[in-house]
């Protein structure tokens, strides 16, 4: 069967319409282990709030950009780029959930949907793309074939999505 996976930017106005689709991508990847500030067990519902929360208030205020995968009416995957930042560093912003649902995975969706947010940093004059991720996952993995650099790590950042131990977090920089 022959899939027609998009990688579409997703406006404010929109945004509401595509909240259940992004809860089950978010719930399907912490349940998968993904370590994306959440831990288990992890109900749906707190997977909803994260996007009916924090979120929604950062796409209304015009801090946040959202780009989905799709295939066909299915949510495959996401990405943010945020840049609620102080005044002295409006010329960075951060990736935030990086995320692919476990059933799409190995498609090279991560990579399109970074490329699509780089190309966005440097249409909004960003010269600095940040983010923060577990050292030695498959994600870091990702981020470097994207062109970003290891800045260093910081050893017991955050708790395993699963288990009882602390992980370490690598902080990674893109210059545009």
């Amino acid at each position: 069967m022959e899939t027609t996976l998009e990688i579409l930017e997703i406006r404010p106005a929109e945004y509401p319409d595509h909240i259940d689709r992004l809860t089950q991508v978010l719930h399907a990847c912490v349940h998968a282990g993904a370590s994306v500030n959440f831990i288990l067990p992890f109900p749906l519902d707190e997977a909803r709030a994260f996007w009916t929360g924090k979120v929604a208030v950062a796409m209304a205020g015009g801090r946040r950009r959202l780009w989905i995968a799709r295939d066909g009416g299915r949510v495959a995957g996401c990405v943010m780029l945020d840049w609620d930042t102080p005044p002295n560093q409006a010329h960075r912003a951060e990736v935030t959930k990086l995320l692919v649902h476990p059933d799409f995975r190995g498609r090279g969706l991560s990579h399109r949907l970074m490329a699509a947010l780089i190309e966005a940093a440097r249409g909004m004059g960003k010269r600095l793309v940040t983010l923060d991720t577990t050292t030695g996952s498959i994600a870091e993995g990702v981020y470097a074939r994207a062109g970003f650099v290891p800045a260093g790590s910081i050893p017991g950042f955050a708790r395993h999505p699963s288990e009882d131990r602390l992980e370490p977090t690598t902080y990674m920089y893109l210059a545009l």
